[in-house]
């Protein structure tokens, strides 16, 4: 049977790559462009917030990116991890954001590393990048995470999803400006273990999509110097009712309690 519609000619590896950094680099500028094919990004968490940033970062351009990450792809997270396919269950999350980063961006180097990060091989783990993004779901694993980037001197972008909720809490750091701050955990008491309902689980990959990106924006600002990027700064997102509002860093204790009511 002849379908109704003729199906779209698939775009060229070239034509791909061109359309999606278009999108993500209006405004950029060629300066811009080339600082991000010379910049090594660190990112530890290849799925949640860790998938969507990665994608646009692939997509932005960035010339060399590291997954940090020793868990592997699974069904019930499939759906808020989205650059990893069905047939990529059971396998790596490093292993699968690179093949979709080399499908999006062959240009962009990728190094995988399989590793739980924690205080014995931050250092190691994040020396030569110029930013780091963290979307951990582990406090101690964020609090090892910005205690390196201050030792190292690099810019870092943190990012978390408060999980069966529609708020959603982004954390920026700049390390070189004081000691880091790393707030209390912010997943409720006794829901880590939970599993979602598929309505949770629709709703928490729509906020992963969001914050991903929103998480990558501010890489792209870091290093193309294009606008300003908001270290030092908590937002709360409300994304159901679409409100938001920002807290300087330095009242992150009571800030701390917000987060957590």
């Amino acid at each position: 049977m002849q379908p109704l519609v003729a199906p779209a000619p698939a775009l060229d590896p070239e034509e791909l790559v061109r359309t999606a950094r278009h999108a993500v680099l209006a405004g950029i500028g060629e300066e811009g462009q080339r600082r991000l094919s010379a910049a090594h990004v660190a990112i530890i968490g290849a799925g949640g917030l860790g998938s969507p940033a990665l994608l646009a970062l692939a997509a932005a351009g960035v010339g060399s990116i590291t997954v940090i990450d020793d868990d592997v792809v699974e069904l019930t997270n499939l759906q808020r991890q989205l650059a990893h396919r069905v047939e990529d269950i059971g396998t790596r999350k490093t292993e699968s954001a690179a093949r979709a980063i080399t499908a999006l961006a062959p240009q962009t180097i990728v190094t995988q590393v399989p590793e739980r990060l924690d205080a014995t091989n931050a250092e190691r783990l994040l020396t030569g990048a110029d930013v780091v993004v963290d979307t951990s779901d582990s406090f101690l694993t964020r609090r090892d995470v910005a205690t390196a980037a201050e030792a190292l001197d690099l810019p870092l972008v943190w990012g978390a999803v408060q999980e069966w909720h529609a708020q959603v809490t982004v954390f920026w750091s700049a390390p070189p400006q004081g000691e880091p701050v790393v707030l209390a955990d912010l997943f409720p008491p006794g829901t880590e273990g939970e599993p979602p309902s598929c309505a949770q689980v629709g709703v928490l990959g729509a906020l992963c999509v969001q914050v991903g990106g929103m998480l990558a924006g501010e890489v792209i600002k870091l290093v193309t110097g294009a606008g300003e990027p908001l270290l030092g700064r908590l937002a709360l997102i409300d994304a159901l009712s679409s409100r938001q509002h920002e807290i300087a860093i330095r009242a992150a204790s009571s800030a701390a309690t917000e987060v957590r009511a």
